[in-house]
């Protein structure tokens, strides 16, 4: 199972404890092949991570679409909305994008989310 880990209010050496982490592992000649994204707080997540695009990203993970036009017809949603929802997804890295913008995957089953108090 692919796992997507979001971290929200890490510190400077959080980030630098994973860094190690995996480094050494890659040393001992373990895979290494994780994915980690970062938002400085929970707002931060929320905004980007709402009801509608996380139906997006449920939809890529079961069927990823060619384009976002193919996407909004798919999900019956406006183009617009769903290009606007798709920029975000893509700039935060929770969507991936193929070369030349086209080509749209959500390639985890889950998303793991670790909240810093």
């Amino acid at each position: 199972m692919a796992e997507l880990q979001v971290h929200v209010g890490d510190t400077t050496q959080d980030f630098a404890s994973r860094f190690v982490d995996a480094w050494r592992r890659a040393e001992q000649g373990e895979p290494v092949n994780e994915r980690h994204i970062s938002f400085d707080r929970f707002e931060t997540l929320a905004r980007v991570l709402t009801a509608k695009r996380l139906e997006l990203l449920r939809h890529l993970r079961r069927q990823p679409a060619a384009s976002i036009n193919a996407l909004a017809k798919a999900v019956g949603r406006d183009y617009r909305r769903v290009h606007d929802d798709i920029e975000a997804l893509t700039g935060a890295g929770l969507v991936d994008r193929e070369e030349g913008g086209t080509g749209l995957t959500a390639p985890y089953d889950v998303i793991a989310t670790r909240i810093a108090l």
